[in-house]
């Protein structure tokens, strides 16, 4: 089969197509004949070597996300999947290729009207924007400021606050160009990426969903209203400075709280019925996959050249 791999964590440069030896289902598992493959954030992340702590190593086939047929199954897999049209999580790593392997507990039908390609753009982008709102015990009526919006989980936590009644959605993004796009899924208010530029937006916010993290997430705190939550969903800028709790001290009569959150840790059923009924809100047009560009697997390192530039509006998606 062929796959992309990291030859030399780092610049984008590193990464090749190689041909590699076929994936083959262990007990189970399912493979699946790839037809589409999400380009995430946390992709971009491995890809620099800046993710610590999960053993990755040079040789590595990136990618999380696929949408495709199965066509094969190992032990103790019911043979109906065979011939299925799923979404699937890999893990951290093996989406890149023409042919993935997925634990059959990671893996979605998919609903007949739904593409491969909207798939895997909605497929982790909506269930962490989703189950992040539910985090913050995000209420109706309450303000939003979704920080980083213009990715797939931005885009989907817009829409998701506005359907769930949020009485403001502010967003941070590079540009007026992609605020207005953002102003189209809901968003009230855009804002620059430290926070300022819409003088008519309010000062404080009941929830903050932050996709950023990096240097720049201590003064969003600042922006918490008395009582506010922060939910850190991502970290496409890096980490935060060592000290930012510092910030939540400062205001400690303010009673704010920040937290961090993984789809790893919701149920499997959860999850599942979760991401089934996201699918199936898509194919009645209540929620929006928003794709960039799709690219052939061969071009997968320019897929993170754009990510890198920060000229992604959605989500990028490779087709074998």
């Amino acid at each position: 089969m062929r796959a992309v791999t990291i030859q030399r964590f780092g610049d984008p440069s590193g990464m090749v197509v190689i041909d590699t030896s076929a994936a083959a289902a262990g007990p189970g598992q399912v493979v699946i004949d790839v037809e589409a493959i999400g380009v995430g954030g946390v992709d971009a992340v491995i890809r620099r070597g800046t993710l610590s702590g999960y053993g990755f190593s040079e040789g590595l086939i990136p990618g999380s996300e696929v949408a495709g047929t199965v066509t094969a199954v190992g032990a103790d897999v019911d043979e109906s999947w065979v011939g299925r049209r799923v979404w699937a999580f890999t893990g951290t790593s093996g989406g890149y290729a023409d042919r993935a392997v997925a634990k059959v507990g990671d893996v979605v039908v998919l609903p007949g009207e739904l593409t491969s390609i909207d798939a895997v753009t909605l497929g982790s982008a909506a269930p962490v924007a989703h189950f992040a709102l539910a985090h913050a015990h995000h209420a109706p009526g309450e303000s939003v400021l979704v920080r980083g919006a213009a990715g797939s989980i931005g885009i989907a936590t817009v829409e998701l606050a506005a359907r769930a009644g949020a009485s403001t959605i502010a967003v941070t993004t590079s540009s007026p160009e992609r605020g207005n796009r953002l102003r189209g899924f809901g968003a009230t208010h855009v804002l620059d990426r430290d926070g300022g530029g819409d003088s008519a937006g309010p000062l404080f916010y009941d929830v903050i969903i932050d996709i950023v993290g990096g240097a720049g997430l201590p003064a969003f705190i600042d922006s918490l209203a008395p009582n506010g939550r922060m939910v850190v969903v991502g970290v496409v800028a890096g980490l935060p400075p060592a000290d930012f709790g510092m910030r939540l001290l400062a205001g400690f009569q303010q009673s704010r709280s920040i937290a961090t959150f993984s789809l790893d840790t919701i149920a499997v059923p959860t999850r599942d019925a979760a991401r089934a009924e996201l699918f199936a809100a898509a194919t009645r047009g209540e929620l929006h996959a928003v794709v960039h560009d799709i690219l052939p697997l061969e071009q997968a390192a320019e897929a993170h050249r754009q990510m890198d530039a920060g000229t992604v509006f959605g989500r990028i998606v490779l087709v074998p």
